[in-house]
Formats: structure tokens, C-alpha cells, sequence
């Protein structure tokens, strides 16, 4: 009989930092509202990639809010990488969720 066992790392579950931007309609902002986050998903991607903390993953817009997404091993160094550009865009109210080990354990920051 064959057996085969993981790693420890591929157990480990991938770390989250959401960033949720309140956006001046309802719909999904002005034009300018979504080029500034799309250039600040530009830096973000770059500045994470340097320093090997993981992906920044996309966005959503809708509803008047757009959704940041960025994925790594850990959460909070991945958050202090993003940390300058996310508070740099103007967009009030706005805030952050860190899901740390599991979907269950999670803490916000607001911007």
C-alpha cells in the first residue's frame, strides 16, 4: 500500500487582506474613482511582487463599493506592503479585513 503525505505548507490555508472602498454612487463610481484604484492595484501588484509576500488579485466594483483582493502566506506582512497605497486613496468610509489561518479568523482595520 501506498502512502503519501503533505507538507505542512500545503496545509497551511492562504492568507487574505480584502480592502472594501466606499465609492461616491451606487452603481460602481465614477470613472476616475475606478482609475485610481485600477493604478493603485498597479502599484500594490508590483510592491508585492518585490517583496515576495504574495499575489494582489483583482477587484470588484458594485453596489457603490469596489473590492480589492490580494492572497499570501501571511496576511499581516502582505497588509504592511499594501498598507501606504490602500491609505493614500481618498475613498472614506474604508476599511480592511486581514483572514488570518482561516476564514473564521479574521480582524479589520480601518482606513
Amino acid at each position: 500500500m501506498e502512502t503519501h503525505l503533505e507538507s505542512p505548507e500545503a496545509e497551511a490555508p492562504e492568507e487574505a487582506v480584502i480592502a472594501h472602498y466606499r465609492l461616491s454612487d451606487n452603481k460602481y463610481g465614477s470613472r476616475a474613482e475606478r482609475g485610481a484604484i485600477y493604478d493603485a492595484e498597479r502599484a500594490m501588484a508590483a510592491a508585492v511582487e518585490k517583496a515576495g509576500v504574495g499575489e494582489v488579485d483583482g477587484n470588484e466594483f458594485g453596489g457603490g463599493e469596489a473590492v480589492l483582493y490580494a492572497y499570501g502566506k501571511d496576511a499581516e506582512a502582505l497588509f504592511r506592503v499594501m498598507e501606504p497605497t490602500l491609505r493614500g486613496l481618498p475613498f472614506r468610509p474604508a476599511h480592511v479585513v486581514l483572514r488570518q489561518g482561516s476564514r473564521e479568523a479574521q480582524s479589520r482595520v480601518d482606513l
